[in-house]
């Protein structure tokens, strides 16, 4: 076993990793940006070194510096984490020429399933079945129409090569909107992964997303703890993940089946650690999507349901230990639930909200993990992705589990942070997650998503009085169908009860005519930023007249693209920004003027 690693991260998956390397008896080393100082995983770690400036560019993802604080430090090995350079394959290699250990799979492995096309490749060549498609490169948009009018038919699915996490991924549900989904994927392909090549799928319009953690080691054992459903998502990023996944449940000797692809996927690409395969399910087939090479997000609930260290196992097999069970030995117990507490407005479509962290209070009693990176006074950057914590819950069966997440999320306190806590609330007390569906209908009606609307407190360094205990009740229609939701328990900051308009400590917000908008924050005839960020694209011009939904610009912030459109139909009379330009939430993005009436 090594004696000092380096985490290569930070936020909640390098407290993650820390608190393993404790329990292992190796020491850790953490690396942080200027405006991580203070951050939790940098007081968690043995010891501590600054990367550079606050961009992940200047830090995180700077593989001169990281190998020069493994020199300094004296690590032997390197963990990734998720994210950055987690399936960067030259960082990878550049380990291991200096002679430094990367917890991860070897890097021809990162190679070979981080090119989607060559993955899926593989996949084919290995008897895996995969989504009907390319598996060479599309060049470009001409090719693409081609190959879609002869081979595939719309929707189609536009994807970066490089691409993961949801980034790089658009649809094209008719001939019209192939070419902006093609020029968005290439986009994000080049910002997040500096590979700006896409290929094309068969868009599945409403599959469950199915996905089979994968355990393998340096002598020749490849094992899988079962699968994980992840179907809940918003643009195509994972929000709520369960274990095991109620329709393989479902569906005999499907889990065998899925999990046998699995490991002969592993076992073609040479890997080591821990990894996924992901895959999507529809209508009886499954197919291969994707693997993932690294530890996952939702990891935690194949913890909970197996009882099985992931990312211990994926330590001990990069320092040349056998896994500690074999297949025969993984038995799944229970059903676990995971939802992301991020820092996003669902009333805003999933808007990024950061800001500073006032009180904060964990949830905690029988069944209840956490996994955070933050506490009180600290701060969501809008340089990194808008994660605040991860909230796992484990019971008996998926209804137990349901309520006790219910539980869980009623008592989770963050102070002057929007987070998704509402919209947790709402999704699991809906008649269609009960069913175990996709919640598509309701993630993808705006009409819906602004009931969730909710201000909350800015952050105060006084204990307020207990809040009010809370019951509230109603219906909501969504496409011709009917569903209740009822949430009990106490309100709080960032939470309460989702259409309802809760009561936080005694008091009744309210909302803004800002949050009452449609596509950004507008109050008469001024368009405002709803969130913090950089002005990425602009696509009207001063004089234009636009309708009400017009896309106006789009805004990055926390490595999302923001889409913000017209909240009135009217001419554009000012436009402010311009490319690049920083934004602050509630600025100016523009002024839209009434239409002259026309003459007689």
């Amino acid at each position: 076993m090594f004696d000092k690693v380096l985490v290569a991260n930070r936020g909640e998956i390098a407290v993650r990793v820390i608190r393993a390397l404790e329990e292992l008896g190796v020491a850790s080393v953490a690396v942080y940006s200027e405006i991580d100082r203070d951050a939790l995983h940098v007081r968690r770690a043995d010891e501590a070194y600054l990367l550079g400036g606050p961009s992940a560019a200047e830090s995180y993802l700077n593989v001169e510096r990281i190998l020069e604080v493994v020199a300094e430090s004296g690590a032997q090995a390197v963990h990734p984490g998720y994210g950055f350079l987690a399936e960067n394959a030259p960082f990878a290699r550049a380990c291991e020429e200096a002679g430094v250990v990367f917890i991860g799979p070897p890097a021809s492995a990162i190679e070979a399933m981080g090119s989607k096309t060559r993955a899926r490749e593989i996949m084919r060549d290995a008897g895996v079945p995969i989504v009907p498609g390319t598996t060479e490169p599309v060049a470009t948009v001409e090719d693409a129409w081609k190959i879609i009018a002869g081979e595939i038919g719309y929707p189609v699915a536009i994807k970066a090569a490089g691409g993961g996490g949801g980034k790089g991924f658009r649809v094209a549900l008719s001939e019209d909107e192939l070419e902006k989904a093609f020029e968005g994927a290439a986009r994000e392909g080049e910002k997040f992964f500096s590979d700006p090549t896409v290929y094309i799928e068969r868009y599945l319009p409403d599959p469950r997303h199915v996905e089979v953690q994968v355990l393998a080691d340096r002598h020749g054992n490849v094992i899988h703890l079962g699968e994980r459903d992840c179907s809940i998502q918003r643009r195509h990023q994972k929000l709520i993940e369960e274990a095991p996944a109620p329709v393989v449940d479902a569906a005999p000797g499907m889990r065998e089946r899925i999990g046998e692809i699995a490991t002969d996927a592993a076992r073609a690409v040479g890997y080591v650690g821990a990894g996924t395969i992901e895959g999507l399910w529809q209508d009886g087939e499954y197919f291969f999507l994707e693997m993932n090479t690294r530890v996952q997000v939702e990891h935690c609930v194949t913890e909970m349901v197996t009882g099985i260290d992931i990312v211990k196992e994926g330590i001990r097999a990069a320092a040349g230990e056998p896994l500690s069970v074999s297949q025969d030995e993984v038995v799944l117990r229970g059903h676990a639930i995971e939802c992301r507490i991020n820092a996003e407005d669902a009333s805003k479509g999933f808007a990024p909200a950061p800001g500073r962290i006032g009180a904060y209070k964990e949830p905690a009693g029988p069944g209840v993990r956490v996994d955070s990176g933050v506490g009180p006074g600290g701060e969501v950057s809008p340089m990194y992705d808008p994660m605040v914590a991860k909230l796992i819950v484990w019971d008996a069966d998926r209804e137990q589990a349901t309520r006790r997440m219910l539980r869980a999320l009623s008592e989770y306190e963050i102070e002057g942070l929007k987070t998704l806590i509402p919209f947790h609330q709402a999704i699991m007390a809906s008649e269609q997650w009960a069913r175990a569906e996709t919640c598509r209908d309701l993630i993808e009606d705006k009409a819906w998503l602004k009931t969730l609307a909710f201000d909350p407190p800015a952050p105060t360094d006084q204990d307020d009085d207990e809040p009010a205990k809370l019951e509230q009740a109603y219906t909501v229609e969504v496409s011709g169908k009917r569903f209740d939701v009822k949430v009990i328990g106490p309100p709080f900051a960032g939470g309460g009860a989702a259409a309802a308009a809760p009561v936080a400590n005694g008091r009744k917000p309210t909302r803004s005519a800002r949050n009452r908008s449609g596509g950004g924050g507008a109050g008469g005839d001024t368009l405002a930023s709803p969130m913090q960020g950089n002005v990425f694209k602009i696509l009207v011009e001063p004089g234009q007249t636009v309708q009400e939904g017009t896309l106006v610009a789009i805004i990055e912030a926390m490595k999302m693209e923001n889409e913000i459109t017209a909240h009135k139909t009217g001419v554009i009379a000012e436009l402010p920004i311009k490319v690049g330009d920083a934004v602050t939430s509630g600025a100016t993005l523009a002024v839209i003027k009434d239409p002259e009436p026309e003459g007689d």
